[in-house]
């Protein structure tokens, strides 16, 4: 088996992170672990699996683009703040 070991203090170091002995000691075991993992996967064959972006089929579900009615223009502008000539008014955000 290949040696993946993972400097901690290095990387840390590198990210500017003050860690503990302990914590030190723990992430060691646990990137360990990580790396025995994808040592593991890689051993995997995948030469014949067809490549794919979602492990399972997917497929949007639309309904039929069909026109309904609305609610109107003076419902909507029935609760509008502020309003004139049959629009809705808002606040200038952009000066010219």
């Amino acid at each position: 088996m290949v040696d993946h070991t993972i400097d901690v203090r290095y990387v840390a170091n590198l990210a500017r992170i003050n860690l503990s002995e302990d914590e030190i000691e723990r992430f060691e075991e646990q990137l360990q672990g990580v790396m025995e993992h994808i040592a593991k996967l890689s051993e995997i064959e995948v030469e014949e699996v067809e490549a794919t972006a979602h492990a399972t089929q997917s497929s949007n579900r639309v309904r039929k683009d069909q026109p309904i009615p609305g609610i109107g223009s003076e419902a909507f502008l029935q609760n509008a703040p502020d309003q004139g000539a049959g629009q809705l008014r808002v606040p200038k955000v952009v000066d010219a």
